[in-house]
């Protein structure tokens, strides 16, 4: 997955792909420091209709995930959390967007 390999290459390292709880699902869960960047990862032709495509709906899914997530890992607790979105264009590298949304 390209969008995992732009994220060790700046630095972070992976703790979960494709993580699914009760309440949502998480595309990648990231941590850097004391960063905890969970990340939306959208393919579509153009970045409007991607950014488009991470609804309300589906950012309090995430959100709840989130919770679960770091619920289940005690030690991530601490940690400053930043929901971040990777956008897959054709032809293109991926484009990371830090701080995409804010519950």
């Amino acid at each position: 997955m390209m969008a995992v390999v732009l994220l060790r290459l700046k630095g972070y390292r992976i703790l979960a792909r494709d993580y699914r709880a009760g309440v949502g699902e998480l595309d990648i869960v990231a941590k850097r420091g004391r960063l905890l960047a969970v990340v939306e990862v959208k393919r579509r032709r153009d970045m409007a209709s991607a950014l488009a495509a991470i609804t309300d709906r589906q950012r309090r899914r995430i959100v709840r995930a989130t919770e679960a997530f770091v619920a289940r890992h005690k030690w991530l607790g601490e940690m400053d959390i930043r929901f971040d979105a990777i956008v897959v264009l054709p032809n293109r590298p991926p484009k990371h967007i830090k701080d995409a949304w804010r519950p």
